[in-house]
C-alpha cells in the first residue's frame, strides 16, 4: 500500500461541518476515533457497518478515492477464515464484493467528510483530520 493512500483529503475548514463515521461499534479503533472527535466536540454521525450495511456504490466511491487494497481489512479474523484460493486472489472487483457481503472486511474506521475520506486512524489519518476541524 502507498503511503498516504489511507488520506485523501483537501484542508477545508468549511467542508467539515459534518462527517460521517462508518465502523463497527464494537471495534476497539472505531471507538477512539469517535471519543477523540466527541473530546473536540467535532459534530459528526455515526453508522455501524454491520447493522446499516454500505452499499456497492459507497464502497465504490471509497475505492476510487483511496484504493480498494486500502479499504480491505487483511487482518480481520473474516479475512482469515477466507479460503486461501480467494485470499490470494484477490481483485478489486472481488474485493467490493466481499467487502458489500462481510462488512467487517471494511478496514475501520472510514470517516468521510465533503473534503474526501480517511481510512483508518493511525496519526497520519488524525492529523489530517485535525487540519480540517
Amino acid at each position: 500500500m502507498p503511503p498516504g493512500r489511507e488520506i485523501a483529503m483537501e484542508p477545508n475548514r468549511e467542508d467539515a461541518d459534518m462527517l460521517t463515521v462508518y465502523g463497527l461499534k464494537s471495534c476497539d479503533t472505531t471507538k477512539k476515533a469517535l471519543k477523540w472527535l466527541e473530546r473536540r466536540e467535532t459534530p459528526h454521525r455515526f453508522l455501524d457497518v454491520r447493522a446499516d450495511g454500505v452499499d456497492n456504490d459507497k464502497l465504490t466511491e471509497w475505492a476510487m478515492e483511496v484504493g480498494w487494497e486500502v479499504l480491505l481489512n487483511r487482518g480481520s479474523t473474516t479475512w482469515r477464515n477466507l479460503d486461501e484460493v480467494i485470499r490470494e486472489n484477490v481483485t478489486e472487483d472481488i474485493g467490493l464484493q466481499l467487502m458489500a457481503e462481510n462488512p467487517t472486511l471494511i478496514k475501520r474506521p472510514v470517516i468521510e467528510t465533503d473534503a474526501g475520506v480517511l481510512v483508518g486512524w493511525k496519526p497520519e489519518q488524525q492529523r489530517a483530520l485535525e487540519d480540517l476541524i
